[in-house]
């Protein structure tokens, strides 16, 4: 699949997807968590972010090529969505124009679209935010695009620093966008959910007053780092 990354005129139909239940359930954990879980890998660049608030979503990617200042793939894409599906859109060399706005959005909502993800520009922001439909990316910008360049539609793309496949799971919230591997979403949602008991037990001892150097056993670590308590500012400088 490596080999189709940046390749164009392509259009794959079909694609494999995670077991749905199991992607509604890692929206839960959010991406700080899942993102731990999985061994620190998988979020997009942090100029990735979200046009509204409050909100978080998980689906199937969907992923689109498109050519710098045209959209036109984003329209052979909405064929291609299925309910819950995420559109992960990266560009074949950088550019922030608005490629998306209002009307494809009504497009995907149909769809059942829940998302889009791009690293690129996007207009219509408070209409969007009306509509309720979500959306992370680079940049907010009101320059048009057009429909002349192919891309490709369902195949490997590079967006914000991360590969993404067609089929790969997304979790997105206030945070940002982390990527998870379709094959992997079992063992990294088994992990997400013990991390986030992990975090509500030391959650209730840390509105208890335990303090986090005990928690987390940072007492002799500190010491063996050098660090040195003093009783009053003269003793140090004495």
């Amino acid at each position: 699949m490596s080999t189709l990354i940046g390749k164009t005129g392509i259009v794959v139909r079909n694609i494999p997807r995670a077991d749905s239940a199991l992607i509604d359930e890692l929206d839960r954990f959010g991406v700080a968590t899942v993102h731990e879980a999985q061994g620190r890998k998988g979020l997009l660049d942090s100029a990735i972010r979200p046009i509204q608030q409050n909100q978080s979503i998980s689906g199937t990617a969907v992923t689109v090529l498109v050519a710098p200042g045209d959209n036109w793939m984003f329209h052979v894409a909405v064929e291609q969505c299925q309910p819950d599906d995420i559109l992960v859109v990266a560009t074949s060399s950088p550019c922030t124009d608005g490629y998306f706005g209002d009307l494809l959005a009504t497009s995907l909502m149909a769809r059942g679209v829940r998302a889009l993800i791009i690293d690129a520009g996007v207009r219509d922001t408070r209409t969007l935010r009306d509509m309720g439909f979500k959306v992370w990316s680079r940049a907010v910008h009101a320059q048009g695009t057009v429909k002349e360049t192919l891309g490709s539609v369902n195949v490997p793309i590079i967006c914000a620093g991360q590969l993404v496949e067609p089929g790969d799971v997304v979790v997105a919230d206030d945070d940002g966008v982390v990527i998870v591997r379709r094959e992997e979403l079992p063992d990294v949602f088994e992990t997400s959910r013990k991390r986030a008991q992990i975090e509500e037990q030391k959650r209730v001892r840390l509105a208890a007053g335990e303090l986090g150097l005990d928690i987390y056993a940072m007492r002799q670590k500190l010491v063996e780092r050098g660090l040195t308590y003093y009783d009053n500012l003269t003793d140090v400088q004495g």
